[in-house]
């Protein structure tokens, strides 16, 4: 239990037929952190989750959790795992409490964690309703109870927030802290909902078309993406010269120059540049963007070296 990540990977790959979907990626998720997974539709995030859950073999690569080898002979490693994939998998026959006691029979688990779960995820008043009756917000926080049920030691949430209301949203962020912050819970958190993401995971990893695109702490995204603005006398000529030298220009337009560079001494060597060729500089600031920008422009990227 010494290993610093509750999950690794190394060169994970898994194809179907010609199609790859996960091409080769090397996950480093550190324990106690909420870890937002995500990547426009069909980028290999659910197929990376199965992998993970050993409900799908890899073509090759390997996966570690808590520092074990997940191997066919390992099973017993997934009891230390709660995931919720996708939809939730429930008996619409049963009310939620059945649903759950279900569960802590075949886990063999105290009968009082049926209550702590209810509980945990406000479900308690609903708790003798056949769930055929409940909302889809509510069988998604269903399904959260029976992930949190074993009270495990890492979390594999896919989309978790479907369904959810704004208050629901936020009552799942407060239960996500808990888990990690509070219980030293590793939470692997893959969602659509990035200014969710963006307001309680630790650590970002973005991946499309199967490959992993970035992966570290959120500030780390935003201190090497962050675009620079640099407002000049001439803005096409400030443009065409720093092309010239490299520099990959976002945006000309007025007096405003924007660039991508990638890290802040950058700054510096790009502004003698432009004085070297006469051209006055009067501002340079960094713009802060959100975790949307971010991602969009890393995507966006991708795919056109992608069709190249």
């Amino acid at each position: 239990m010494n290993d610093p990540f509750a999950i690794e990977t190394r060169g994970l790959t898994r194809t179907f037929g010609s199609c790859t979907a996960v091409d080769g990626i090397d996950l480093r998720v550190p324990r106690g952190t909420i870890y937002g997974f995500l990547g426009p539709n069909g980028a290999g995030k659910t197929t990376t989750i199965r992998l993970l859950l050993g409900l799908l073999r890899p073509n090759s690569g390997s996966i570690l959790l808590n520092g074990e080898l997940l191997t066919q002979k390992r099973r017993e490693l997934m009891r230390g795992i709660g995931a919720l994939v996708e939809t939730p998998s429930l008996y619409p026959h049963l009310t939620g409490q059945e649903n759950l006691e279900v569960t802590r029979r075949i886990l063999n688990l105290p009968r009082s964690r049926v209550a702590d779960a209810l509980a945990f995820t406000g479900l308690t008043a609903d708790a003798h309703r056949v769930v055929r009756a409940y909302s889809l917000g509510m069988r998604q926080r269903l399904g959260l109870a029976l992930a949190w049920l074993g009270q495990p030691g890492l979390m594999m949430l896919d989309e978790p927030a479907n369904g959810l209301d704004p208050a629901g949203i936020r009552e799942l962020r407060g239960h996500l802290r808990q888990f990690a912050h509070d219980q030293n819970v590793t939470v692997f958190l893959s969602s659509h909902v990035l200014n969710e993401i963006e307001q309680v995971a630790d650590w970002i990893a973005i991946i499309n078309h199967g490959r992993l695109l970035f992966q570290g702490k959120l500030q780390d995204l935003q201190r090497y993406h962050a675009p620079l603005k640099v407002v000049t006398d001439r803005s096409s000529d400030a443009a065409a010269v720093l092309k010239a030298k490299g520099w990959r220009v976002l945006e000309n337009s007025g007096d405003v120059v924007e660039l991508q560079i990638s890290c802040d001494t950058d700054v510096a060597v790009m502004n003698r540049c432009l004085l070297e060729h006469g051209i006055q500089v009067y501002r340079l600031e960094r713009r802060q963007e959100t975790l949307e920008d971010l991602f969009l422009r890393l995507v966006s990227t991708s795919e056109q070296e992608s069709s190249r």
